[in-house]
């Protein structure tokens, strides 16, 4: 298994690649002035994404959708189920025009079946997503939806844009709580912004490292260092440890978890 978690400035998208050809795709988000998706699959020759998740419905985690969809097949796609494509469509309405990448995300809401029956082989990938409900919850990043990617004993979590109260509502659920013991790989939620920091998952998980998707720091809120008690940090060269890995110094991160071994960290790829 083969994860990459792009360097796209201030937004999101990762890929996870199994042995057996399966592609996920977890957010859609591009860098203008760099990496896109929907040019990054054009480059492997794929046009099928056998899994695709939309955390959040804001525009940095679907900037590029209008694009790929044109040339890539989806087979299964995920979001929150309990938020129509009227209310985005209303919400998003409020500030202003709605983007190109948008109305896609808002036409994969209406068009495409939410869940499947039928879901592809992924050689041993295991995909499990948890949000909170609509009207518990109105805004779309508590209305996120949070992605648990596991492959043997190797977990990641993905949970979009939540905030603490989310994070409260999800730690009701049992369920959810027993995937966070077993997180190795925590994406910081909300770009790593205090306002998606949540102490209380920490008394549940105490993950290997945590990785922020961001620009450079320019909200008072980004509190990177909030973090770094709760991780357990990897070795590095020169005989530290890191805790924390940002797209904004270390490029797309890209981690390989070889069936039966040790999951490897690679930056700048």
């Amino acid at each position: 298994m083969e994860l990459r978690i792009f360097d796209v400035s201030h937004g999101f998208c990762a890929m996870v690649a199994t042995d057996n050809g399966g592609l996920t795709l977890i957010d859609c988000g591009h860098d203008s002035d760099g990496f896109a998706p929907s040019a990054f699959l054009r480059e492997l020759g794929r046009n099928t994404v056998d899994h695709f998740v939309i955390s959040n419905f804001d525009q940095d985690h679907v900037s590029d959708l209008h694009n790929l969809v044109q040339g890539v097949n989806i087979r299964v796609f995920h979001r929150n189920p309990t938020v129509t494509p009227e209310y985005i469509t209303a919400l998003k309405l409020q500030s202003g025009p709605i983007t190109s990448a948008m109305s896609a995300a808002i036409g994969c809401a209406t068009h495409l079946v939410h869940p499947v029956v039928s879901v592809p082989d992924m050689a041993g990938l295991e995909i499990q997503t948890f949000c909170n409900r609509f009207p518990d919850f109105t805004d779309t990043n508590n209305l996120s939806v949070a992605t648990f990617v596991r492959f043997e004993n190797f977990t990641v979590l993905f949970p979009g844009d939540l905030e603490e109260a989310g994070w409260l509502s999800l730690l009701q659920n049992s369920e959810f709580v027993r995937n966070l013991a077993t997180v190795n790989v925590f994406v910081a939620s909300h770009h790593g912004r205090s306002t998606g920091y949540c102490a209380d998952v920490f008394r549940h998980c105490r993950p290997d490292v945590v990785i922020i998707s961001d620009k450079g720091v320019v909200h008072d809120t980004q509190q990177h260092n909030l973090y770094a008690p709760h991780v357990e940090g990897l070795a590095w060269p020169g005989d530290i440890r890191r805790q924390v890995l940002t797209t904004r110094s270390d490029g797309t991160i890209k981690i390989v978890k070889p069936r039966g071994g040790n999951y490897l960290v690679y930056l700048n790829q």
